[in-house]
């Protein structure tokens, strides 16, 4: 099965990659991509990435995901802090771990 893709949003703490282990992390501002509006961004996210990393829990409201060929992953925690963050990191590494279709994934 090749390396997943993920592209973490800038709203999350970069730091954050190091904890995705067993896929190809980069972030928004590693792609260039700094300041870009949610639909330019998923436009080019789903050629380049697999999956999309953010904690922008308004990210379906604003824009039609369905129109994306890219799985969005949203992380709900309390305070968007690195240490807080940490703690979905278990349970996202068991979401990445099973095979996914382009959908939308909440983890709390």
């Amino acid at each position: 099965m090749p390396m997943l893709k993920i592209l973490i949003d800038e709203c999350l703490d970069r730091r954050l990659a190091k904890e995705i282990t067993h896929a190809h992390v980069k972030t928004v501002p590693d792609m260039g991509w700094a300041g870009l509006k949610n639909g330019k961004l998923l436009e080019k996210a789903q050629i380049h990435f697999d999956v999309f990393l953010t904690s922008d829990q308004n990210l379906s409201f604003q824009q039609n995901l369905q129109n994306y060929n890219i799985t969005v992953i949203v992380l709900c925690s309390s305070r968007n802090q690195l240490e807080d963050l940490k703690k979905l990191v278990p349970s996202l590494l068991k979401v990445l771990s099973k095979p996914m279709s382009k959908q939308l994934i909440h983890i709390r």
